[in-house]
């Protein structure tokens, strides 16, 4: 799920693991739990994208919002279980347990309070935590790995990549911490929560896609599979973060 450049665990297990022989009936369900992940990814990336560009608050927004979210957690729990056959040290473990955490944040932020919400918030918390302590530890170990990953890609260049997605959870648990002790914010505030954790979701889903040159080929022309165009919807997304951040700020939009 994460390209080999932002795998931020990679580094915590350098030697490459032993596949165990899985039998018959499980090798046949992971063979259609792969086309069902496909498939769910792309359908995130399409309605983030609609419910990123459409006038926020309306019903178009509502339905493709919720249709995002329901497809990015198919996507992240189909990419944690693909994953785990190699080991819990996969970046795509980690990289799946984020997805999941950001949108089922964002979308308990936009929801009433409720036992239901607490409870959800609290165990975000603590995965938030785990998270960003796993990164770390990869990152300090990355560091003190010479040579390049199975990807090809500089182990110095994966730790760095880690402390930057540690950071990124240590921003999101720090804001689960303020919502347990003070309740929901209210007005621009509590849009702004919703607005970056679900732009932060689709960019792993978007990143994820367009971060390998292979995968696009397979989707798109060739003139779309150039660096420069693979980096632009991720580019794309982050303006259309900032410029919303920035326009919630100035005035509050309805609650979705």
């Amino acid at each position: 799920m994460f390209p080999p450049a932002v795998r931020p665990a990679e580094s915590v297990l350098r030697r490459k693991p032993v596949a165990r022989a899985l039998p018959r009936h499980e090798t046949t369900a992971m063979q259609m739990l792969l086309p069902m992940h496909i498939a769910a990814g792309g359908m995130a990336i399409v309605l983030g994208a609609i419910a990123l560009l459409v006038r926020k608050g309306g019903t178009l927004h509502r339905r493709s919002g919720l249709l995002f979210v329901y497809a990015m957690l198919a996507m992240g729990t189909s990419a944690a279980i693909l994953a785990l056959r190699k080991g819990l040290a996969d970046g795509n473990v980690m990289a799946a347990i984020m997805t999941v955490y950001f949108v089922g944040t964002a979308l308990t932020t936009v929801r009433p309070a409720s036992p239901w919400t607490r409870r959800i918030n609290a165990a975000a918390l603590a995965v938030a935590l785990g998270l960003a302590l796993v990164a770390v530890v990869g990152g300090l170990r990355g560091l003190d790995s010479p040579g390049r990953s199975p990807g090809g890609v500089p182990f110095r260049t994966i730790a760095k990549m880690s402390f930057v997605l540690a950071t990124v959870l240590l921003l999101a648990a720090g804001g689960d911490v303020r919502i347990m002790r003070s309740g929901l914010p209210r007005g621009a505030a509590r849009l702004a929560r919703h607005l970056w954790r679900m732009c932060f979701a689709l960019f792993i889903a978007a990143g994820s896609f367009f971060s390998i040159r292979e995968r696009v080929a397979r989707v798109l022309p060739e003139p779309f599979t150039t660096g420069w165009m693979r980096a632009l919807p991720i580019l794309l997304l982050f303006g259309a973060m900032f410029y919303w951040l920035w326009k919630v700020r100035r005035r509050p939009l309805p609650i979705v």
